[in-house]
């Protein structure tokens, strides 16, 4: 790199400080393109805010071009060399006692002195910064194409007239580089983490930094340093208050600049107050200030609907504003911020809960009123932890009842279920209505439910009674712990009376709702689901984030049972999207689990995977740890999808020791999770048999929906068997799943090979390709058995390309078409286990069969194929060239 100031690239994701270019791509090739051009334009003027990775673009596109043969130049505009005659290029060309008549000829010769075979480069960072005779230098040198050149510029800065004329006569293109997404962050960080980061994680990154990648950079390597930011079972976490580096502090001063007190002012208010309408910001500031901050862009103006709203333009300055505050002015800001938002008559639903937050932060006395008010809309918008904040403030202040409940309630949603059962006996001790007693003895028996005592907890539903209002509180109550505990019939009924009933009470919508979907859907009644999610959705908007999420993430499960998947995306979209005003996300649980249900239906098991974990990862470390037994049911299942028997194995381990005896529902669910460990590891006989048992506990259960996805992966196990139950519930049970399954299993049973195609089109058409892959390798092989081989080589084909959509999963049947044509399926199961690295006996106890059976088997295939060592035995059925021999391709 002669003649320049130097680069540092470093490739290596592990390096210390070192983080990766990621998400810029396009913009990458349109920068790389521009710059080899020979005719025409040649360069780019790349335009962002500051801090949105320009600079980092540009070193990246400079070591492109080095690497294909140009001699590149990096020259960097800075305040002080704007003084000086070419002082940007100074440092870079060594120019002395320069005539000032040849001063840019001098220069440009010096430029493009030693050019290499793919020519020069010429990169200006900060190209805003240029003195007036290096920006007509630069003019020069992009008239008469002499070199490619690549500006940076600052958006908002002013501009030399000669750099401006390069786009605005047309000379280079104009390239405005956007801040990073909240997808292109995630990206980012997972990258340079090298491991999945949580979305709550990457919401509240993306939110703090807007896609600025230099406070990204500051942010995240200061977290980690501090342990905030670190992994939890597989998955990048963060928690705690966040705390600036003294690096991002400075940064975000710097670009705050010197203000006057009274711009200040307007700063402090939004930090403190959050976005505020213009004539309360008036109010609070005067006019002159704040329309000063908005020409400076600290501030932006934006339409609310018929009014405008003022926030802050960069969320860190909020940040560093409240880091600097002191607290006796902070606490007198938030009374004022508070009093005028309480004159102005709370206009928007929020503001009771804005004031309560401002006012318990003040140096004003608690208004327990209000503090109840603002915990029951801080539990409406799923901050759990704000409402916990705001009831217990309300109970403090003297607060009754309600202040009480929403405090046990909060905290037991929470997942602090030894704090919410502290509260249990004040509770009681405070009810005075049969309403109040029932509501009491629902919050102690959530808590005994989901610390894994259900029998307490019916017990104490049981010991409770009043009115015709109590009775259906505890009913709907009741039908959510039976459906939990497996009595699904019960559970439905139970759910469906109490919301049918002309006296229903809104303190009963949401348990009975939950009830009735989460038992429908296990039963395949898809309409009853659908009435239970209206219920929630549409003629209860009182009810708090948390219950809805779960009416909707069991509504959506059962959908996928049926085989609607497109259906159980809808559902789940629509209530993410109703979750964008909602201050908290402590139902990210719960979305990652619809997420990775839905990617396991449509194969893509990985996703899944990575879902799973999330939802694992948020619990770790609760008090409840019902939701980590759940998730790790999903992941072991996931995990062998993929095929990958040790950590499979892992999760059911984990899962076995994080058991919850109040979700009994699972049961079948378990036992599919330990049929897919087993296939994985190679014993498909074995798991198609625990399939069938989970079958049979779902069907105990009155779950059969369920039972269908469990005779329905005995087929694809390759069981042909279970034709006739499925055949009889296809009559049974809603939606287009059961009807498939039915088709899939008779044709399985009559080794029919275009009927096995013909099932794998139907799958896919749902929506449910890993099964279609299985579908279609089972038609490969018995078209191969019939000696069909066209239509083998068809059928093979289409389980590879279906294969491809299915994130590297590997199912005994899509594995089958590896295996040596010449063995049976009893065969080359015993192979699938030598690979594996079990022994002969070890294979025996797995196969229940003899020592001696087991290599009787082993002799046959070594006599068939003509090989003797075991290990080239068990390599066979990791060949994955056979099938296309086999098959073609």
């Amino acid at each position: 790199m002669n003649g320049t100031a130097p680069v540092r690239h470093d490739p290596s994701p592990s390096a210390t400080g070192y983080w990766p270019l990621v998400g810029r791509t396009e913009e990458l090739n349109r920068i790389s393109a521009s710059i080899r051009r020979r005719n025409g334009s040649a360069g780019v003027v790349l335009i962002g805010a500051a801090g949105v990775g320009k600079t980092r673009l540009a070193q990246e596109a400079l070591a492109v071009a080095e690497q294909r043969g140009a001699l590149v130049r990096w020259v960097a505009g800075t305040a002080s060399a704007r003084t000086l005659p070419l002082g940007a290029f100074a440092a870079t060309l060594k120019l002395a006692d320069l005539d000032p008549t040849r001063a840019v000829p001098e220069a440009a010769e010096a430029l493009l002195a030693d050019a290499g075979p793919a020519g020069v480069v010429v990169v200006v960072d900060d190209a805003h910064l240029l003195d007036e005779l290096s920006a007509v230098l630069v003019h020069q040198l992009v008239l008469r194409k002499a070199a490619g050149v690549l500006l940076t510029l600052r958006t908002g800065e002013p501009v030399p007239d000669a750099v401006t004329a390069l786009w605005k006569d047309g000379h280079l293109p104009r390239l405005e580089l956007e801040p990073l997404s909240c997808p292109q962050t995630a990206a980012l960080v997972e990258t340079r983490l090298g491991g999945p980061v949580d979305d709550a994680a990457v919401r509240r990154l993306w939110s703090i930094t807007q896609g600025d990648a230099l406070y990204l950079r500051q942010l995240v390597d200061h977290e980690v340093a501090s342990g905030r930011l670190r992994e939890s079972v597989g998955v990048w976490r963060w928690s705690g208050r966040l705390d600036l580096s003294p690096a991002l502090l400075e940064l975000v001063s710097t670009r705050i600049g010197e203000l006057p007190q009274h711009q200040l002012d307007v700063l402090d208010v939004l930090a403190f107050g959050g976005p505020l309408e213009v004539p309360l910001l008036t109010e609070l500031t005067g006019t002159r200030a704040m329309e000063e901050m908005e020409a400076r862009g600290l501030i932006e103006v934006l339409p609310d609907g018929r009014r405008w709203r003022a926030r802050l333009a960069d969320p860190m300055f909020g940040e560093v504003r409240r880091r600097r505050a002191g607290a006796l002015y902070a606490r007198r800001l938030r009374r004022r911020i508070a009093s005028a938002l309480g004159a102005a008559g709370g206009r928007r639903a929020d503001d009771a809960l804005r004031r309560a937050v401002l006012l318990l932060d003040s140096d004003a006395q608690p208004e327990v009123a209000l503090l109840t008010e603002a915990a029951r809309r801080a539990v409406e918008l799923g901050d759990l932890a704000l409402a916990t904040r705001l009831a217990r403030a309300a109970v403090s202040a003297g607060g009754g009842f309600e202040a009480r409940l929403l405090l046990g309630n909060a905290l037991g949603w929470a997942g602090r279920v030894a704090e919410a059962g502290g509260e249990w006996a004040a509770l009681r001790a405070l009810a005075r209505t049969d309403l109040q007693h029932a509501q009491a003895a629902v919050a102690r028996a959530k808590v005994l439910a989901w610390a894994g005592r259900p029998v307490e907890a019916e017990a104490e539903l049981a010991a409770t009674t009043g009115d015709e209002s109590a009775d259906l509180v505890l009913a709907g109550v009741r039908s959510v712990l039976d459906a939990y505990l497996g009595r699904t019939v019960r559970a439905a009924g139970a759910g469906a009376e109490v919301l049918a009933h002309p006296g229903c009470p809104e303190a009963a919508v949401p348990s009975a709702s939950w009830g009735l979907a989460m038992a429908s859907g296990g039963r395949g009644r898809l309409d009853d689901v659908g009435a239970a999610l209206r219920r929630v959705e549409v003629e209860a908007p009182g009810v708090g984030l948390h219950e809805r999420a779960l009416v909707v993430m069991f509504s959506a499960r059962g959908l996928l049972l049926a085989g609607l998947p497109d259906q159980a995306d809808l559902v789940a979209r629509r209530f993410r999207g109703s979750c964008t005003d909602s201050p908290a996300r402590p139902v990210d649980v719960v979305t990652s689990f619809m997420a990775a249900e839905s990617a396991t239906f449509r194969g893509q098991v990985e996703t899944a995977a990575r879902r799973y974990r999330q939802a694992v990862a948020a619990r770790h470390g609760t008090d409840s740890n019902g939701w980590s037994f759940t998730g790790l049911v999903g992941l072991a299942i996931a995990l062998g999808m993929r095929g990958e028997p040790v950590p499979a194995r892992r999760a059911l381990l984990e899962m076995t020791a994080e058991h919850h005896p109040t979700c009994v529902y699972l049961a079948p669910n378990v036992l599919l999770a330990r049929a897919w460990v087993v296939a994985a590891e190679g014993g498909v006989s074995e798991a198609a048999t625990v399939a069938r048992q989970a079958a049979e506990v779902a069907a105990s259960q009155g779950q059969s929906a369920v039972e269908v996805l469990a005779l329905h992966t005995a087929v694809c196990f390759g069981d042909r068997t279970v034709a006739g139950r499925l055949a009889r519930l296809a009559t049974e049970v809603d939606g287009p799943r059961a009807q498939v399954a039915a088709a899939h299993a008779r044709a399985l049973a009559a080794d029919d090979g275009p009927g096995l195609q013909a099932v794998s089109v139907r799958l896919e058409q749902l929506g449910a390709l890993l099964v279609a892959v299985d579908a279609a390798a089972q038609a490969a092989v018995a078209h191969f058995r019939h000696n069909r081989h066209g239509s083998a080589q068809t059928a093979a084909a289409r389980a590879r390309r279906l294969a491809e959509s299915c994130e590297g999963a590997r199912t005994p049947a899509l594995a089958a078409l590896t295996a040596p044509p010449k063995i049976t399926r009893r065969q080359r199961e015993i192979l699938t286990l030598v690979a594996g690295g079990l022994s002969n006996a070890d294979i025996a106890q797995r196969l229940f069969v003899s020592v001696r059976t087991v290599e009787n088997h082993l002799y046959r295939v070594s006599t068939k194929l003509g090989i003797s060592n075991r290990a080239q035995l068990a390599a066979l059925v990791d060949d994955t060239g056979a099938a296309r021999d086999r098959f073609g391709g």
